[in-house]
């Protein structure tokens, strides 16, 4: 069964093996999960377990978040996300989940919100080429044709400008470098989507060998 956190990526740094070799790794700060909800397969269709994640003040708070953390004797929460696939019969609410679920060498999936980059041009979203800028070119770094003047439309799902980044991503099969139970942190090997601060999630890998 699927098991995971939630965490915040505090940012990038780097590991050295005994054998010298270098080994870049992201760091994520876990503090304890709190279990706010279980989704079982009579009651909802599905099976799943709600997290909790990062206080939240009384002050931001209304009153449906108050009440549903107060069933898990909690207080509301900031990060608030589903764990699907997890077996409810392993959770109970109420319950704090840290680190210690995941082990050194194991593998995981990794679901962040990339940075928002604005509204930006067709070389830089997509990657093409721009023209020349000489001998009288017109075309520096416009997409180019739209397709076949034929359909007197445009086609859904053609690259053009338009807003590029902040949506949700999951890079698969990362490896947990390092687990730091007594400062909650996880080590990941490689980098993964989201600015510094932002929350991720993380569950067990879904394709792992």
């Amino acid at each position: 069964m699927t098991k995971g956190i939630l965490g915040r990526k505090i940012g990038m740094t780097q590991l050295f093996s005994e054998e010298g070799e270098l080994t870049p790794v992201t760091v994520i700060q876990a503090e304890p999960n709190v279990v706010l909800q279980k989704r079982t397969m009579q009651n909802d269709g599905y099976e799943a377990v709600q997290l909790g994640f990062a206080d939240k003040k009384e002050s931001r708070s209304n009153k449906a978040e108050k009440g549903h953390a107060e069933k898990a004797k909690t207080t509301p929460k900031r990060c608030v996300r589903e764990i699907r696939d997890a077996s409810p019969d392993n959770y109970d609410v109420g319950q704090e989940l840290a680190v210690d679920i995941f082990e050194t060498g194991e593998k995981i999936d990794v679901t962040g919100t990339t940075k928002g980059k604005g509204f930006q041009g067709a070389i830089k979203r997509h990657g093409f080429q721009r023209g020349p800028e000489t001998h009288g070119s017109h075309f520096h770094r416009s997409p180019g044709s739209m397709g076949d003047m034929n359909a007197q439309r445009v086609f859904k799902g053609r690259k053009l400008p338009g807003q590029m980044g902040n949506r949700q991503v999951t890079i698969q099969n990362l490896e947990i470098v390092k687990v730091d139970t007594e400062r909650n942190l996880l080590l990941i090997k490689g980098n993964i989507p989201g600015p510094k601060k932002s929350n991720v999630k993380i569950t067990s890998a879904i394709k792992a060998n």
